[in-house]
């Protein structure tokens, strides 16, 4: 019928599926068991289902595929329907009892739909437009992936309500789909059907029966270790889904029950990952995760709830009873073995499964539990215990010896927390509930179960199995309430039921039954306290030996329960117990213990040890013995140093160089994105801080209270010459005074920063960078402070010092925070905006190399992956026998903490080793490997440098007075072993500074080339190659950097209790190491498998060799290869390990260097790691490398082979050690911690808790994901972490809304050791760069031209002290009519009759190409009455620019403006946006609101309050660079300013510029250039000049008496200057004078006041230039061409008009103008004015280009012009601009006789065009009464008639002289008018033309060129 069975029934089986169905009738409500065979067949199903690689699949899916997918390439099967039953209905859309069944016709019906069915649509063929309504149960549908759809079938009919068709043939025909092939209820019920919002029913998704059952899935389950389950490796990865329990064993075989199986579906997720805490080796894990990836959805966390209805014939169960639950397995047991895993028989123990078995004290509810005196002695460990879940008053109360036990409340704040549902999930609506109280107390025991005897319970692993369970089952409710919703009157889906108190003990208890008792359940009748009790007893009774969990429910007060768990077992209660101290509890129980001599107990076990009693009288002992031989050895070893000499007597090795610091490519880039995000919070709009206010930059870096980083943050900042870059110090600098910008954060930290504070508000103009470096240390509060004041002065000291108010509110202090764990300043509270972080940048991006440098960080993440290579020795290590050593002593000793224990073994170890090493063999049974082959390296190192240079080992002791005690034990041994002179002890605490032996400090001045007398080294970088053990204490690391000759990183007395991620990170982060990516770098690590050799004792020169390389170089990422696993057999063979690292080829001594891709020399080698400080010059290197003969290498026993000129000495070791990141060794659970990953693929340890001063806040929250970046990782903790209330951030509330930010607070990040001190030095001397260029300028500095041509005349202008004018003297002056401004350098000469000209005046023209060269400029630091454009923010100005925060953006009005005029013929319509602060300015009319005018003042206003004349800036493409900002250069006076743009750019000015009035020029005018804004400008302000006249004449106010100038100014004037003079003697021949920059509103008013100003016609200054000379400025006047910043009086020019068509020149074309019409032009020469260079916009906006679109090449001036009707290509541009620019390159081709020739000018009527430098012209006005220069003795040598009008006429132009061969050139609008001119001004008569003579500008006719025509002179 559809359905095959895949299951066997096996006799093996029947046993256990038997016990199950016990298990579910005790967990059922319902007395009826469910079917034993179901369990056999389904499971059997899924087993073949889910074998590896596909293969076989399930046949119903096979059938599918058939019926589905491949039913096209199929015939369909003969299939007979059955006759139906007599007087029954046949129609097509309704059931055999006549009720439509179609969907359109009973949607609006309520249907009747029973529990567990849904309501699907079923397809008929003979209604291939309808839908058949059935109700079917959802057991046998499959879920949203095609999977977990149970064979068979079980439907009612929803018509007449008939129900329990277990068939789907039988219910198909009752439903009369008369079918021609076999009935299958894949092919026929198509769709889910749902309510829609009217509560309508519609057809919903498709039902997905495609897909495998068990394809992979992206969920993270874990196998189940228990017993009770097959094992993992003889059943696949349906060893996970263990079937549940059905029948019971009373039955027989094979009856038909009726009741359920089940009585939920508790369907939940994957609880937690494939290996917990680290767990198990990478195959193991592999092996897990493969079987967890397969796992079904519903069942992921484990019991596969094979609990549906069974198959089709058990025709007594019946769907509406609830389903069983799907109970959830243990997670995480994939790795376990075999062993472990094996079936054993499921009998339920006594004591476990129920309290018959148990007997309890009689402990009354609220009575206290007495704790056994006795408990630590028998337990060998406190037990911990965790509160779980109470309902009933309060936990009981404990009494007696307290101190043995722990009580802990963090298992109820987990529960807590997994309570509150995150309000991500909230969108779900009311079906959205927290996982229930017992749900989570089984989920803990399955956890439990599955933990390894090794393994520590994590919270984090407990939440994570909480949210997955949840998310799991609530995504299930959701599809449900979905696809089916409830019936009004239920209350919800209501669908499954949850676990009841009652059944939570058996189901613990069942979970706990085969794991060997590692997990102990209690049940106890009335309160926990009874539990407790019993739980001592038994513990006392030492029943609990192998139990390392003890669970107690009580579930016995309605239906509450309440629980608690105990960690008991010795490992890992030792461990919890003391992850729970705090640092200072920590710190005092290891002081108290070293004390009171808890520890002497420690000591005298380890003299057991030795096999001759004390250890300390062995070393005696050998003291004496050896006292005479040590000395004689001491000085062979000093002779045998002295063979290697250099010239001076001092041994030399060429390993050892100090590099100069440098700036390598990462730390300049993030420099520059530092610098990047200083210059966006300036450039926002909050106004938060205003870099152009700042003229220089001042900084202090606090640290952490350590000397050395201190002395290490101090030597770095003196030699990065930051201090003298910004200006702060001068040479020479003193380190006393470097000192100063250094501040340590410890007691005397705040008399120092309130002088930096109050330095600060001395200092606006200032900027004050506060770096915090180390940032992530310290966070307490203030608020801490203030409770434990006296107690510890410096707690929360960062928050009294760096969150002051005076730091957060002064405007000049920029807080930048750096550190390499900033995950507790990454919270909801945090002040530090996520736009403001800045991440070290990664190296690789897409397989490119983003930065390229000659070396590569080698930090954590490739620690981890060095693990990862098979075949080598891995970088992370950890000694199983010092393990082992630590748990046995822990047992015995448990009084003492772990900490106190592992430092005694290890210098235990220390010692063992260096005695062995020393000459007493016997001791190397006490020490381990891993120690051994650290000392002998140590003591081996120096013997194989001629200078002695060695090894440094990192020995970590975390508790000072460990610490101590271990320098004491150390220097003792060594002192005793006679070896002070070989290695050096250094005890490295953070309050004092390092201690370092006479002799080695001798050694340390010789290496480093030091003379000072008085020198010691000060920080761990300067004892490179200092052969010694660093003693690392203080509880965390302040930033300490190591030197390049650390070898071994012994990390192994860590706190690893303290799992938390910036603890384990900064931890490791002491070896993170920068490595050449030059070399291949298994050069030097395949000798690792030499080095890590426990036996090779009597070897000492093997160390050297220098192996082939037999990878590929470019292996980047694995860069540590060895050629042996580790191993812990100390009888490895030295001889073999070292044939193993041998490479294939020639013998080693023979040819090393044919095999060796490349020979290394030693000095190469040194240069291979190195700190981030030191990078060495390339030609320095190469040098180095050319000098040095490469090394050999030779195998053990054998000299070195002998170069074939110089002999070869042995590598250094410490540049052997320095070319290969150091080894670190970890305790055993950080090692598995770090080595693990969770589901994302991240090591475990980056799930923990970020910071201990933070918490999450809430369980529901997704792992952090591998693919994430630093970004990514910001935005994760921002989302779920939230700071304790000791943290400093606590009572920052903002919770990430951006007010709550600081706006001047960043925050850098990067890896530990990676160089982001000198990343952030370097940003501070780019900031201070940046912050001079933001106060400089480049303004053109040029001198002036044509000096030597000025008007020769008798008339000077002596007056030298005249403030103004004196309008009659002036009167007299000649008109200079030659251009001085440099910018017109290669414009064409004017010449007067005053002038004598030479060819060789004028200098040689540029060529066109140099037309582009940048014209020279000068850098100006710019005044306080400087013009700024859009990019300058300050206080002062920003209502002025309309973007102060408390205002709107300001409202502007757009108003059209029309007046007529004449010469265009037309009415000109302007229009003007005004805002709504400018509107006094203007008049309107009253009722409408139109525009009237312009308000003018009278000439009479004397106030000093406002400037009189309007300014206009004409402006194009410079709305964010123009100098629009008046505000400081009008000195905060009121003023009128007006941009004139054009119309296309208004949008575009009106945003950057909002409360600017805005002139918008016509649309006519978009071409056009600047004449004719100019001309619109004039003609504007004469037009209102008239109506303000006749408005304020109605106020009695005479026409006359109106202010009539303007000011035109161009937009890159920047700052103005004026001219101070002292004059004496007689006629000033004691002349001197000084600039100074002044305002622009003292020269307008000065200019303004200046009597008689209304008959001067136009005013000026002079462009400033450095070179001025006395004379420009002598002369306090000039009547001559003024340029770019011009006062024009538009009463008295009225009848002098701009040309509108002009593109350039049209400056100089209006002066000559103005004083042709006999009016005045001033210019005053004591004012100058500076025009800065701006390289975008003005007449650069102008762009000629071809108008077809395929050409691509450029369009030289030569093609500018063209033979009308040619077939020339057109161009893209105004006409005049062609014109003008074709005469500035080629006006010789028209005026071949004026080339050079001064004395024979062109004469020009009417205008002024440029025709370029060789060509000098004319100018000639054809007014009447005009003032022209007397042309009777001149010659011309060419005619230029430019657009003449009516006043040129043929008797004017006969009063000029031409010479012969005289050029003319006429240029008209069209052929037309070109005609007529040469008619009406009779030309022909005097010149000659010809056809080929006409031309035209290059346009089309659209375009309207330009015509001209030439000829010559008869």
């Amino acid at each position: 019928m559809g359905n095959s069975y895949a299951g066997q029934l096996k006799t093996t089986r029947f046993e256990e599926v038997l016990h199950n169905s016990i298990e579910a009738s005790l967990r059922s409500n319902n007395l009826v068991p469910r079917p034993v065979f179901s369990q056999l067949y389904l499971e059997a199903e899924q087993k073949l289902n889910s074998l590896e690689g596909g293969s076989r699949v399930d046949h119903e899916e096979e059938e599918e595929e058939g019926e589905g997918g491949l039913e096209t390439s199929s015939p369909p099967n003969s299939y007979q329907l059955p006759p139906p039953p007599e007087g029954c209905c046949t129609t097509d859309g309704f059931c055999q009892a006549g009720k439509d069944l179609r969907l359109v016709s009973i949607s609006s019906e309520p249907i009747d739909v029973p529990a567990g069915f849904l309501l699907v649509g079923a397809k008929a063929p003979s209604l291939p437009d309808h839908l058949l309504v059935c109700a079917v149960d959802k057991r046998f549908l499959p879920d949203d992936n095609g999977h977990n759809a149970l064979l068979g079938f079980s439907g009612n009919c929803v018509g007449c309500g008939k129900k329990g068709f277990c068939y789907f043939t039988e219910f198909s025909n009752h439903i009369n789909l008369k079918l021609t092939t076999q009935p299958k209820k894949q092919k026929h019920l198509k769709y889910y059907l749902v309510r829609n919002a009217q509560g309508a029913l519609t057809k919903g998704p498709l039902i997905c029966w495609k897909g495998s059952e068990f394809r992979s899935r992206q969920t993270s389950a874990s196998t189940c270790s228990s017993s009770s389950f097959p094992p993992l490796e003889s059943t696949g990865p349906v060893a996970a889904l263990p079937s549940e329990p059905g029948a019971t064993s009373s039955l027989p075989v094979g009856a038909q029950q009726s009741g359920p199986a089940c009585d939920q579906a508790l369907v939940t997720t994957a609880t937690a990952p494939a290996v917990f805490n680290g767990k198990g080796s990478p195959k193991h894990q592999q092996q897990a995760k493969n079987s967890l990836l397969s796992l079904p959805r519903p069942s992921a966390l484990g019991i596969l709830s094979n609990s549906g209805p069974p198959k089709k014939r058990h025709k007594g169960w019946s769907p509406e009873s609830p389903s069983a639950p799907d109970g959830p397995c243990p997670p995480g047991g994939g790795h376990k073995t075999k062993s472990e895993s094996a079936p054993m028989p499921c009998v339920a123990q006594p004591g476990v499964m129920g309290p018959a078995s148990m007997t309890f004290p009689v402990v009354a509810p609220g009575e206290p539990v007495s704790v056994p005196d006795n408990l630590l002695k028998i337990c060998k460990a406190k037990p911990v215990i965790f509160k779980g879940k109470w309902c009933h008053g309060t936990f009981p109360y404990l009494c007696g010896n307290l101190n043995d036990v722990v009580v802990s409340p963090l298992l109820h704040a987990c529960y807590q927390n997994s309570q509150s549902v995150s309000r991500a999930y909230e969108q779900y609506g009311a079906s959205v509930q927290p996982i229930s109280e017992e749900m989570q107390l089984l989920l803990t025991v399955y956890y439990l179960v599955q933990l390894a005897a090794d393994q520590v319970p994590l919270m984090e692993d407990l939440e994570q199995i909480f949210l997955r369970s949840w998310r799991e089952s609530h995504l299930t409710e959701i599809r449900q309430y979905q696809q089916a919703p409830p019936p009004p009157y239920s209350a919800g889906p209501g669908l499954v039921a949850p676990v009841t108190s009652a059944q939570l003990p058996w189901l613990a208890g069942l979970a706990a039954s085969s794991c060997n008792d590692s997990v102990h359940v209690i049940e106890c009748a009335s309160s926990l306290a009874e539990g407790l009790a019993e739980m001592f007893r038994l513990l006392i009774e030492g029943k609990l030996a192998k139990t390392n969990y003890v669970v107690i429910i009580c579930a016995c007060r309605n239906a509450a329960i309440d629980s608690c768990i105990a960690v008991t077992g010795k490992y890992q209660a030792r461990i919890l117990s003391e992850s729970l101290l705090s640092p200072a509890e920590y710190q005092r129980e290891v002081h108290y213990e070293l004390v009171t001599g808890q520890v002497d107990s420690l000591g005298t076990f380890f003299s057991t040890f030795c096999p001759e009693g004390d250890i300390d009288i062995l070393l005696d002992k050998f003291h004496q013995e050896n006292q005479g031989r040590s000395s004689s050895s001491l000085s062979v070893s000093s002779v045998a140093k002295a063979a290697a000499l250099d010239v001076s007597g001092a041994p030399m090795c060429t390993s050892y160089h100090l590099e100069p610091r440098g700036v390598g490519p990462f730390q300049l880039a993030v420099a520059q994105k530092l610098l990047s995000h200083v210059c966006s919070i300036a450039d926002s709009s909050t106004q938060n801080l205003d870099l152009g206010s700042f003229e220089k930059v001042d900084f202090l870096i606090c640290i952490p209270p350590s000397e050395v980083t201190y002395q290490q943050t101090v030597l770095h900042v003196w030699h990065s010459g930051v201090l003298l870059e910004l200006g702060l110090e001068k040479e020479p600098m003193t380190k006393q005074r470097v000192e100063q910008y250094v501040l340590k954060l410890d007691a005397e930290a705040q008399t120092k920063f309130k002088a930096f504070v109050q330095n600060s508000f001395q200092n606006p103009h200032t900027l004050f960078v506060l770096i915090h470096d180390h940032a992530h240390w310290d966070l307490v509060s203030s608020a801490v402070h203030n409770l434990y004041s006296q107690s510890d002065p410096t707690v929360g000291l960062v928050d009294r010092l760096l969150n002051c108010r005076e730091v957060k509110e002064a405007p000049n202090i920029v807080t930048l925070h750096v550190t390499s764990f900033p995950y507790a300043l990454q919270t909801q509270h945090t002040l530090i905006s996520p736009y403001n972080e800045i991440h070290w940048p990664v190296s690789y991006s897409n397989g490119m190399d983003l930065y390229h440098e000659n070396k590569k960080y080698f930090g954590l993440s490739e620690f981890i992956e060095s693990t990862l290579s098979g075949h080598s020795l891995p970088l992370l290590r950890y000694d199983s026998s010092f393990e082992a050593m630590v748990t046995a002593l822990g047992k015995r000793f448990p009084r003492l903490h772990s900490a106190v224990i592992r430092t005694f073994v290890l210098v235990q170890h220390y010692a063992a080793a260096m005695m062995a090493l020393s000459g007493l063999p016997q001791m190397k049974n006490h020490t381990s490997v891993e120690t051994l082959e650290i000392t002998q390296n140590l003591l081996n190192s120096p013997k194989q440098c001629p200078c002695g240079h060695g090894l440094m080992v990192l020995l970590r002791v975390p508790c000072s007075p460990l610490a101590a005690v271990a320098y004491e034990r150390l220097a003792h041994v060594r002192a005793r072993l006679a070896l002070e002179e070989h290695f050096e002890i250094v005890l490295g605490s953070p309050s004092s500074g390092i201690t370092v032996g006479k002799h080695f400090v001798k050694q340390l001045k010789m290496w480093q080339k030091i003379e000072d007398a008085e020198w010691r080294p000060q920080t761990y970088l300067e004892l490179e190659g200092l052969p010694c053990i660093l003693i690392f204490s203080g509880m965390d690391p302040h930033g300490e950097s190591l030197p390049r000759s650390l070898r071994y990183c012994d990390l192994r007395l860590i706190n690893s209790s303290c799992l938390v991620r910036t603890a384990l990170e900064q931890e490791l982060g002491l070896a993170a190491y920068f490595v050449s990516s030059e070399m291949p770098l298994e050069k030097g690590t395949r000798n690792e498998a030499l080095e890590s050799d426990g036996e090779k004792l009597s070897s000492t020169d093997n160390e050297d060799e220098e192996l082939g390389v037999e990878g590929s170089p470019t292996e980047k990422r694995s860069p540590a290869r060895r050629e042996r696993s580790r191993s812990h057999d100390s009888a490895s063979s030295s001889l073999s390990s070292r044939a193993s690292a041998q490479p294939p080829g020639p013998p080693p001594g023979a040819g090393e260097q044919d095999t060796s891709p490349a020979p290394c020399s030693s000095v190469e080698d040194s240069r291979l790691c190195e700190r981030p400080e030191l990078t060495a010059p390339p030609s320095h290197r190469s040098l180095q490398v050319a000098v040095t003969p490469p090394s050999g290498s030779s195998p053990a026993g054998q000299p070195p082979a002998a170069g074939p000129l110089l002999p070869q000495t042995p590598p250094c070791a410490m540049a052997k050690a320095s070319r290969q990141p150091p080894v670190v060794f970890l305790p055993k659970l950080v090692y598995d911690m770090i080595l693990a990953t969770d589901s994302s693929g991240l090591p475990k340890a980056a799930s923990l808790l970020p910071a201990p001063s933070v918490m999450w806040t809430s369980s529901f929250r997704p792992l952090l994901s591998k693919t994430m970046t630093s970004t990514e990782q910001s935005l994760y903790y921002r989302q779920w972490t939230v700071p304790r209330p000791s943290h400093m951030d606590y009572g920052n509330r903002a919770e990430g809304r951006p007010d709550g930010f600081h706006p001047r607070r960043l925050l850098l990040s990067g890896p530990p050791q990676i160089g982001k001190t000198g990343a952030y030095l370097q940003f501070l001397s780019i900031l201070s760069r940046m912050l001079i260029r933001l106060t400089e300028v480049d303004v053109y500095d040029e001198e002036e031209i044509n000096v030597g041509l000025q008007e020769e005349s008798d008339w000077r202008y002596l007056q030298f002290t005249d403030p103004w004018p004196d309008l009659e003297l002036f009167q007299k002056m000649p008109f200079d009519y030659v251009i001085h401004d440099p910018k017109y350098e290669d414009a064409s000469l004017i010449c007067s009759h005053h002038q004598s000209i030479k060819s060789e005046d004028r200098g040689m023209a540029r060529k066109p190409e140099d037309l582009y060269v940048r014209r020279q400029t000068a850098r100006m630091r710019l005044s306080k009455y400087a013009a700024y454009n859009t990019y300058h923010h300050c206080e002062q100005c920003h209502q002025y620019m309309g973007f102060h925060p408390h205002y709107q953006l300001y409202e502007s009005t757009l108003h059209a403006f029309a007046f007529s005029y004449s010469m265009l013929g037309e009415e000109i319509q302007l229009h003007f946006i005004i805002p709504k602060s400018k509107e006094h300015h203007f008049v309107f009319s009253q009722p409408g609101g139109q525009l009237e005018s312009m308000r003018l003042p009278l000439v009479t206003d004397k106030s000093h309050e406002y400037i009189k004349s309007p300014t206009f800036t004409p402006t194009t493409g410079r709305h964010e660079h123009g100098l629009f900002n008046l505000y400081h250069a009008m000195d905060g006076a009121s003023h009128l300013h007006v941009l004139v743009v054009k119309e296309y750019e208004m949008a575009i000015y009106k945003k950057y510029w909002p409360n600017h009035i805005m002139l918008v020029l016509p649309s006519i005018f978009n071409s056009a250039g600047v004449g004719a804004a100019h001309f619109l400008i004039k003609e504007l302000s004469y037009h209102n000049l008239e109506l303000e006249r006749n408005r304020q004449e109605e106020l009695g106010i005479k026409p006359q008496d109106i202010w009539p100038f303007i000011v035109i100014s161009d937009d890159s004037c920047v700052m103005w200057n004026a001219v101070d003079v002292d004059c004496a003697g007689e006629r000033g021949r004691d002349f001197s004078w000084s600039e100074r920059s002044v305002s622009l509103k003292y020269i307008l008013q000065h200019i303004e006041a200046s009597p008689n100003i209304t008959h001067y016609a136009l005013i000026g200054l002079r462009k400033w230039a450095s070179k001025t000379r006395q004379s420009e400025v002598r002369e306090p006047f000039s009547r001559c061409h003024v340029h770019d910043f011009i006062i024009l009086n538009v009463d008295l020019t009225q009848n002098v008009q701009y040309n509108q068509n002009r593109f350039t020149c049209d400056d100089v074309d209006f002066n000559l103008r103005v004083h042709s019409a006999g009016l005045l032009l001033c210019r005053f020469n004591r004012f100058s004015v500076m025009k800065k260079q701006i390289a975008v916009g003005g007449q650069r906006s102008f762009h000629i280009t071809s108008k077809v679109c395929d050409s691509s090449a450029a369009v030289v001036p030569a093609q500018y012009i063209c033979a009308p009707d040619s077939k020339h290509t057109f161009l893209a541009a105004p006409a005049q601009l062609l014109l003008e620019k074709f005469l500035q390159y080629h006006s010789p081709r028209f005026f071949p006789l004026s080339l050079k020739n001064h004395s024979h000018p062109v004469l020009s009527v009417d205008c002024y065009l440029n025709l370029g430098s060789q060509i000098s012209v004319c100018y000639v006005s054809s007014r009447p009464h005009s003032l022209n220069t007397s042309c009777s003795e001149l010659k011309f040598s060419g005619l230029l008639l430019y657009l003449c009008d009516s006043f040129v006429g043929a008797s004017f132009l006969k009063k000029f002289h031409f010479l012969k061969g005289a050029t003319l050139c006429v240029i008209c609008q069209d052929r037309n008018s070109l005609r007529q001119t040469v008619v009406r001004l009779e030309l022909e008569d005097e010149w000659q033309f010809r056809l080929r003579d006409e031309f035209q500008t290059a346009n089309a006719k659209e375009d309207r060129p330009l015509f001209f025509l030439t000829g010559r002179h008869i």
